[in-house]
């Protein structure tokens, strides 16, 4: 098959007739920049459309990127506050000048059970989901303490620092892991509900969750918090993602992953 034969809008349609869930009205799965009906020469999947993503999409004559996270600064991509913002202009004239088209999928992921996104972290780290306990993991046995646990994520996902709230010397038996930002209360509802060692995530509002596991181990509970940083527990995800892509969309289509990488550094 020609991959003219594909536009960029065929492509998106192909993709939300595959997604397990309708998406309501104000899903942020839309278009972002970019003509839909130009030919898909190929498409560049990834957590975050930084410049250097983009730099590597044209290099690799992608002209679709699929994003899981904003472009533009602003998680409902509302953009009329940075009209006149240097950064935000330029990155809109790149896309403009050489065509690229962006198209984030965010919901999507998030409506597969298990979670997409969640399911590409649980593969790389090779932990076990159990279908009975939604968030609820078994790791490898080699895993035995909350310190093991936090230098596993670290070599696994290729990551300098974690950071830890609680008891690194707790047990590792119950494991909940929340990627992204899903906010204190869904991760807080793991150790309560399911009773969890350590909850393993994305981000976490530094006055809920961390605060509820001080204060669980100040009364002689072995509990503990992992923080990955956002890209770094939702990249797997994307990679899943693509393969997922690939399954379904021709082969003449040239599809690649390109990780975005932790934006913060340690100094």
């Amino acid at each position: 098959m020609n991959t003219t034969a594909m536009t960029i809008q065929s492509v998106i349609d192909s993709i939300l007739e595959h997604v397990p869930a309708k998406l309501g009205p104000g899903t942020v799965d839309t278009l972002k920049c970019g003509d839909p009906t130009q030919p898909v020469r190929g498409i560049v999947v990834t957590f975050m459309a930084t410049r250097t993503v983009l730099k590597k999409a044209v290099d690799l004559d992608a002209n679709l990127v699929i994003t899981h996270e904003p472009t533009f600064y602003h998680h409902l991509d509302k953009t009329e506050w940075l009209d006149a913002d240097p950064v935000s202009s330029a990155k809109k004239k790149y896309l403009e000048d050489r065509s690229l088209a962006v198209w984030r999928f965010h919901d999507g992921p998030h409506t597969f059970h298990p979670d997409g996104i969640g399911s590409g972290m649980i593969k790389r780290l090779g932990w076990t989901y159990d279908p009975a306990r939604k968030h609820v993991l078994t790791v490898p046995s080699e895993i035995r303490t909350v310190r093991d646990l936090a230098e596993s994520c670290k070599k696994i996902l290729g990551i300098s620092h974690v950071r830890v709230a609680g008891d690194l010397d707790a047990p590792c038996n119950r494991v909940g892991l929340r990627v992204g930002a899903s906010g204190g209360q869904s991760q807080i509802e793991l150790f309560r509900e399911h009773d969890v060692d350590v909850v393993v995530c994305g981000e976490s509002p530094e006055w809920e969750t961390c605060e509820y596991v001080r204060d669980a181990v100040e009364m002689g509970k072995k509990k503990a918090l992992i923080v990955l940083g956002h890209a770094n527990s939702e990249e797997a995800g994307m990679e899943w993602i693509a393969t997922w892509l690939r399954s379904f969309l021709p082969a003449e289509i040239p599809l690649h992953h390109i990780p975005a990488g932790d934006p913060f550094r340690f100094v």
